[in-house]
């Protein structure tokens, strides 16, 4: 039995990661901050260590006699750039340096974001050895969370991660569109181009981090990020539009004809404006802002699965269509839908 630290273990990812490491009969710490989303993980048989990512000597005892650390803690969205970089930056710069200075550094798995590659020319597949040119501030920040990991690699056995969109049960984001199509009996689709996604299933990701963690390729020192050795996008082979999804959803969600309505770019932008402007009014950020915008209407967010295939043998258990009928089962058997 070995000791991991899961930072992040209280989100929808985190959750199904340390349940699956208890599985395996790993010993999980959970890196936590107190409160009350915490309390699901106390009826789970796990080793619950408060601290905050600025604080470098709770983190430093969190990180100690730890064989490897599942680094997932970050914010998606914030009302500032400068927020987000103090969390996905900063944040991941001192987990990457609090396992550096152990006498026996552990294995790192940092969970990045396809956003930090960027998005792609439209007709063409992301693959890990692509130059990162994120086009928005959460995709800037999980690169730079990217770059510190990247600055330890020398004394710390790192693999960076970059997910999709992750679905599964348990998501408070996918379930919003669904509910929209139920109640309004319609899909919106920002953009009249929409680009291609990649997603992936939270069962499927978790096994993938599982066996970056247990036989990944790691970062070498010095790698500028653009050699692709120490990073595996998680994605189906399927890369459906947000309009294509909605009619993959539709039926299952029991709106066969529901249709999908494609918003001008301009409109997009003006509905994302307004949403951001309510959030600044309530001091609290949304996931409808001008920054998520940015991403659903750029080129193309179809990456590459064929690394993680070829070296960690890992491809989805099922195809995207089934995943979603899972997940949307799961929802209607808890009542959300």
């Amino acid at each position: 039995m070995s000791t991991v630290l899961v930072t992040g273990a209280t989100g929808f990812i985190g959750r199904h990661l340390v349940e699956a490491l208890l599985r395996r009969g790993e010993r999980v710490r959970c890196l936590v901050r107190g409160g009350r989303r915490d309390e699901a993980l106390r009826k789970l048989d796990v080793e619950l260590v408060t601290a905050a990512l600025d604080q470098p000597a709770e983190l430093a005892a969190a990180v100690a006699g730890a064989e490897a650390v599942y680094h997932l803690a970050g914010l998606t969205q914030s009302l500032t750039f400068g927020e987000l970089s103090r969390v996905n930056g900063e944040g991941t710069a001192a987990v990457a340096v609090a396992c550096a200075e152990q006498s026996q550094p552990p294995r790192l798995i940092y969970v990045s974001s396809l956003s930090a590659a960027g998005p792609a020319p439209r007709g063409q597949i992301l693959i890990e050895t692509d130059p990162p040119a994120p086009d928005s501030d959460y995709g800037r920040s999980k690169l730079a969370g990217e770059n510190a990991v990247r600055r330890e690699a020398a004394k710390v056995p790192s693999t960076i991660v970059r997910p999709g969109v992750v679905f599964g049960p348990r998501d408070p984001e996918i379930v919003r569109m669904l509910q929209f199509i139920v109640w309004a009996r319609f899909h919106l689709s920002p953009g009249l181009h929409p680009p291609a996604l990649s997603f992936i299933y939270v069962a499927d990701l978790v096994e993938l981090l599982l066996r970056a963690a247990d036989h990944g390729s790691r970062l070498t020192a010095g790698n500028n990020g653009h050699a692709g050795q120490g990073i595996y996008f998680a994605t189906a082979a399927e890369h459906p539009t947000y309009a294509e999804l909605g009619m993959i959803v539709r039926p299952m969600v029991r709106r066969p004809w529901a249709p999908v309505i494609s918003l001008p770019a301009p409109v997009a932008w003006c509905v994302a404006g307004f949403s951001e402007g309510l959030s600044r009014i309530r001091g609290r950020a949304d996931v409808l802002n001008l920054d998520k915008m940015r991403e659903a209407l750029a080129t193309n967010w179809a990456c590459s699965g064929e690394a993680a295939s070829r070296e960690l043998g890992f491809t989805p258990a099922r195809p995207l269509e089934e995943r979603l009928r899972e997940t949307i089962d799961w929802y209607r058997a808890e009542g959300w839908l």
